[in-house]
C-alpha cells in the first residue's frame, strides 16, 4: 500500500482537515501520479456538505488533478516515469458498454467510477486530489503538454471538458451566436472556448462589474440580465445558450432570448428543479438540454486544443491550509476564477 497525505472532511458538518490513508499498491495496468496541482470544483463544496446526495466519508475531494507520472505498471504502454498527466471526473467504467465502446465514458451504462465520492468496482471508496499521490488505470490518464501552465491546467479537467464537450457535440462555431450565462469558473472557460470556435460571444450576467472581465477574456458583447432593455435587446437573438450557473436562476427568461430552434445547454447544477413552463418551448421549438464532462479521448483532444491555441484557466494558486476560506469566497463568486492548490503546501 502507498501512504497518501489529504485533506478530507470527516463529516458533512467538519471543515477539511489533514488526513492519512493509504493508495492502492500499482497493479500490471495502472499508473500512480504525484499530484502536483488540483483544482477547487464548486462540486467539492456541494459534495462534502451532502446537498446533492449521501456522502462516503472521510471524503478527499478533488477531481482536476495533474502532476508527473513516478511509477507505472509492467502493461502499461502509454505512459512512462515523468511524463505529466491529468486525472478528471471519473477513474473507471465498465469500457464495454455501447457508451464506453462510443468513447464516451462519462455516460456508461453501468455507471462511471467517480474520482472520488464514489466506490471502485472492487467496492472501496476513492479519494480524490486534495492528496499527494493517485494511483489509477492508465485508461483514464491523459497526457499534460508540457507547453502548458501545470497549475493553469488543472481546471481543464473539468472546467474546461465540461463547456468544450457540448460547444463541440453541438458544432458551435463560425457564424453561430452563442451565450454564456455567468462568468465563473465555467463560464470563463466556455467564453475562451467559444471564441477559439469562431463563434460569437455574448455573456449574460447580473453583475455589471464583470463586463470588463468578459470583454478582457475575448467576449464580443455582454448583457446585464437585470436591465431589461438590455435583455430586451437580445430577445430571440441566440443560436445557443450555455448555462453554465449552479445556483436557482430564471431558465425561462434565457429561453425567451433563443432563436427558433434555438438549444439552451444546461451544464451547471443547480441544487432545486427548474420550472420551465411548455409555452416557452412550444412557440419556438426550443430545446432545453444537458451535458456533463467528455470521454477520456475527448478530454485529450481538449487538452491538445488547448496547448495549440495557448489556452489554460486564470486561476488563484493556493495552499491547502487555506481551503476553507477559499470555499467561502467561491461562494460568494470571489475568484477569477479558478482556485487551484499548490500540493507542495500539503
Amino acid at each position: 500500500m502507498i501512504s497518501t497525505k489529504a485533506y478530507a472532511a470527516q463529516s458533512p458538518t467538519t471543515d477539511l482537515a489533514p488526513w492519512s490513508f493509504d493508495r492502492r499498491d500499482v497493479g500490471p495496468h495502472d499508473v500512480q501520479i504525484d499530484i502536483q496541482f488540483c483544482g477547487v470544483c464548486h462540486s467539492d463544496l456541494h459534495q462534502i456538505r451532502n446537498e446533492w446526495f449521501p456522502g462516503i466519508f472521510p471524503m478527499v475531494p478533488g477531481h482536476e488533478i495533474v502532476g508527473r507520472i513516478s511509477q507505472v505498471g509492467d502493461h502499461v504502454k502509454k505512459f512512462q516515469v515523468g511524463d505529466l498527466a491529468g486525472v478528471g471526473c471519473m477513474v473507471d467504467s465498465c469500457q464495454v458498454c455501447e457508451n464506453c465502446r462510443a468513447g464516451e465514458e462519462q455516460y456508461c451504462l453501468e455507471g462511471n467510477t467517480q474520482t472520488y465520492n464514489n466506490l471502485d468496482r472492487s467496492g472501496v471508496p476513492t479519494y480524490g486530489g486534495y492528496s499527494t499521490t493517485i494511483v489509477m488505470r492508465e485508461e483514464f490518464v491523459v497526457r499534460v503538454p508540457e507547453t502548458l501552465d501545470l497549475a493553469a491546467t488543472a481546471p481543464l479537467l473539468c472546467a474546461g471538458i465540461t463547456t468544450y464537450s457540448p460547444l463541440r457535440y453541438w458544432k458551435v462555431g463560425k457564424g453561430h451566436k452563442l451565450a454564456v450565462v455567468g462568468l465563473g469558473g465555467l463560464g470563463h472557460m466556455g467564453v475562451k472556448f467559444g471564441v477559439a470556435f469562431g463563434a460569437e460571444v455574448t455573456v449574460l450576467s447580473t453583475s455589471p462589474s464583470k463586463e470588463a472581465d468578459a470583454e478582457a477574456l475575448g467576449a464580443h458583447h455582454f448583457v446585464v440580465t437585470s436591465d431589461e432593455e438590455q435583455v430586451k435587446a437580445v430577445q430571440g437573438s441566440f443560436d445557443f445558450i450555455l448555462d453554465t450557473v449552479a445556483a436557482d436562476h430564471d431558465v425561462p427568461l434565457y429561453l425567451s432570448l433563443l432563436k427558433t430552434s434555438g438549444t439552451h445547454i444546461l451544464v451547471g447544477a443547480p441544487p432545486k428543479p427548474m420550472e420551465i413552463p411548455a409555452f416557452a418551448l412550444i412557440p419556438g421549438r426550443k430545446s432545453v438540454s444537458g451535458s456533463t464532462i467528455g470521454g477520456i479521448a475527448e478530454t485529450q483532444e481538449m487538452l491538445n486544443f488547448c496547448a495549440e491555441h495557448n489556452i489554460v484557466s486564470d486561476i488563484e494558486l493556493i495552499n491547502i491550509q487555506d481551503i476553507t476560506n477559499a470555499y467561502e469566497r467561491m461562494i460568494k463568486g470571489d475568484v477569477r476564477y479558478r482556485f487551484v492548490i499548490d500540493i507542495a503546501s500539503l
